[in-house]
């Protein structure tokens, strides 16, 4: 049983996690995470002990100085809750850390003990993956789940991936086994240019967070980093004329591929979305009372049963 000493009773939470490492191209993930909790003024509650999950060799521990005291700041996940007001105020509980080395599946059985015992009743991951994506384009954001019912409910795509995967999969499926309603956004990070940060993608990731939760999103200066990003990318590929021709070819892809999505529900997305940030409030999805997945119920304490093998 997880004890939470100090965190008060939360409203319609919601669990947004995510984890630098393989699951992280260009950083986009984990800093769509800081960035809430850097607006939002985060209060870090938990953290997951460094000892059980990571390998130092991998995730090495720095070492800094306070007021001439020296001291060591060990790679770990920590959990913060943020509090969203407006017309209807919701708890974010925000999950940030590094992808563990090990004992995967005790690291997801910790955080949904955290879940259940704050009552969360959807886990948003956040991913970004490298793809043949041109940077001047707007950021693919895909969303999946592995629940049919949830995806036709939240308009995402059932996942069909096979093959290699990281703790965003991992975790995703951790939830699913046990009853708590899961999905996942990905970015696509031109992979030309993947080096963090990518400030575009992340802003990508949060537009598509706002859309999924019903929940306005302060942007800070995130906007104007994700244009002057792009400024430079396209001076450095205006320097190369093969990365400047290759670019062109991404481009003529993508927009043969993605021209029938220039009308309906795509510019209905976007024309809400500009409704809310123009009246300052929020504008529901859909008609109605916002979507709530069920309740979910207490997750199994057994290892082996709380993801895939």
């Amino acid at each position: 049983m997880i004890e939470l000493e100090g965190v008060p009773e939360l409203i319609d939470p919601v669990m947004v996690a995510a984890f630098e490492g393989w699951n992280d191209a260009g950083d986009a993930a984990s800093s769509a995470v800081a960035h809430l909790e850097s607006e939002w003024k985060g209060e870090v509650f938990a953290a997951l002990d460094a000892e059980d999950y990571y390998d130092f060799q991998v995730n090495r521990p720095t070492v800094w100085m306070d007021a001439g005291v020296r001291k060591i700041t060990w790679p770990t996940t920590r959990l913060s809750v943020v509090r969203v007001g407006g017309d209807k105020p919701r708890d974010l509980v925000l999950v940030r850390g590094i992808e563990p080395s090990m004992r995967w599946r005790s690291f997801c059985n910790e955080l949904l003990g955290f879940a259940h015992e704050l009552g969360v009743e959807l886990v948003v991951i956040l991913g970004a993956l490298l793809g043949d994506t041109p940077h001047t384009r707007p950021v693919p954001i895909s969303g999946t789940t592995s629940d049919p019912d949830l995806a036709q409910r939240m308009d995402l795509e059932e996942t069909k991936y096979e093959g290699p995967t990281g703790i965003v999969g991992v975790l995703q499926e951790a939830c699913t086994h046990a009853g708590v309603p899961a999905v996942s956004l990905w970015a696509a990070v031109p992979h030309y240019v993947s080096q963090p940060p990518n400030p575009k993608a992340t802003l990508a990731l949060l537009n598509r967070l706002e859309d999924l939760i019903d929940v306005r999103i302060p942007l800070g200066e995130l906007a104007e980093d994700a244009r002057a990003w792009q400024v430079g990318v396209d001076q450095l590929a205006a320097e190369d004329s093969e990365v400047a021709e290759y670019v062109q070819s991404l481009e003529e892809a993508r927009d043969t591929a993605e021209l029938p999505e220039a009308t309906g529900e795509a510019i209905a997305r976007e024309f809400e979305r500009y409704l809310r940030r123009r009246d300052g409030g929020t504008t529901p999805p859909t008609p109605g009372e916002r979507t709530r997945p069920p309740k979910p119920p207490k997750p199994s304490t057994d290892d082996d049963e709380s993801s895939e093998d």
